[in-house]
């Protein structure tokens, strides 16, 4: 391989690797800001996996968009999803994994709630049509931390560590208890 084309191949990596962080910018986004449709085009058209800890698994994304309609469009429902630590490699000429970490908060008014989470995502990607999309994407939770806010403003802290089983119910511990 000659020094252009090493170079060529070189500069085609850091294109793939910045669309793909950009990729999930764009999906992350959309999802605090409550845009069902930005975060359907972030998924691969056919056969997308989502497998998010704390949802059963979806196989296209649409059945997945629907839900995050339903459950995450809602006034009263604010989410922040910051994604860090981006390792990226590219395993093809049009696939790829990703990892990253993400701190993701929720405030729900209607349940009085705020809740933190540590969440790891395992990616892959797919180029097709010439762009990147979200072929697969699942999660695992790390940490978790569940507040309650009465009519007072007086905040009670339900669950410190453990994320609660299925999202958006109170932690194993928290229930027992």
């Amino acid at each position: 391989m000659t020094d252009i084309a090493a170079l060529e191949k070189r500069l085609q990596a850091l294109e793939d690797i910045n669309a793909i962080k950009e990729l999930k910018a764009r999906y992350l986004r959309a999802c605090d800001l409550q845009q069902p449709d930005a975060v359907r085009d972030c998924l691969k058209p056919e056969g997308a996996v989502i497998a998010y800890e704390g949802f059963p698994p979806f196989h296209d994304r649409d059945s997945f968009v629907d839900v995050f309609r339903t459950m995450g469009c809602q006034s009263g429902i604010y989410d922040i999803h910051h994604g860090a630590n981006p390792e990226i490699s590219l395993t093809g000429p049009d696939s790829a994994a990703g990892k990253w970490s993400l701190y993701f908060q929720n405030i729900n008014l209607a349940q009085r709630t705020v809740m933190q989470m540590g969440v790891e995502y395992d990616d892959d990607y797919v180029r097709q049509d010439g762009r990147w999309w979200i072929a697969r994407t699942a999660t695992k939770r790390t940490s978790c931390i569940l507040q309650t806010v009465d009519e007072k403003g007086q905040v009670t802290l339900v669950s410190l560590g453990e994320p609660p089983a299925a999202f958006g119910e109170a932690p194993a511990q928290a229930a027992e208890g």
